[in-house]
């Protein structure tokens, strides 16, 4: 339901976190005011069979990849998986403790200070509609707000633009156009 794809043949709208309305009064921590505000709260999220985690330990590639097939990507090599995670700043991935797989899972890259891209928004078909896409998001989101970080971009397929819509993202603020490198040769110029 919520894949993100890094290249594609077409190029995907960028969309970037506006967050004027994200930020909380000055008198309130960043960390409090996204924390006590989750949609699902993480007692919720174990009462009903799920466990959160932000590391790789104990995350089963094979498993993942699954979930990346499942949800339009194509098929990734594990080692690059790895290796893409390695190199990954800030994951959150929800863990169905029935199967102990995971079903949903985010990430996200960038400078550590100014910048971040989140990638790899995705959740298990059999597990979405019940709010798991947007716990992984506000969680990742919060931490990355929490250090921060407010220049917060991704790539959306067009057709999942409304999920990311009310977590506060918007197409091309200040008319900014995203570009993706394509090695097709481009027929117009």
């Amino acid at each position: 339901m919520f894949p993100l794809r890094g290249l594609t043949p077409t190029p995907l709208p960028s969309l970037h976190l506006k967050t004027s309305h994200l930020l909380p009064p000055l008198n309130v921590t960043i960390s409090s005011a996204i924390t006590n505000n989750y949609s699902i709260s993480d007692e919720d999220l174990e009462s009903r069979g799920f466990n959160l985690h932000r590391t790789v330990s104990d995350l089963n590639l094979d498993h993942l990849n699954k979930v990346f097939v499942a949800v339009g990507f194509p098929r990734r090599d594990p080692q690059k998986i790895r290796l893409a995670l390695e190199n990954t700043n800030s994951l959150l991935w929800v863990e169905y403790k029935k199967t102990q797989k995971p079903v949903a899972f985010a990430r996200a890259t960038g400078d550590g200070v100014f910048n971040a891209i989140i990638w790899d928004v995705v959740v298990d078909p059999s597990f979405q509609g019940i709010g798991l896409g947007k716990a992984v998001m506000e969680r990742l989101m919060g931490e990355l707000l929490e250090k921060g970080i407010v220049n917060i971009a991704l790539y959306s397929e067009p057709r999942v633009l409304g999920f990311y819509r009310p977590l506060g993202f918007v197409a091309d603020p200040d008319g900014i156009k995203g570009m993706v490198y394509s090695r097709k040769k481009n027929s117009k110029r």
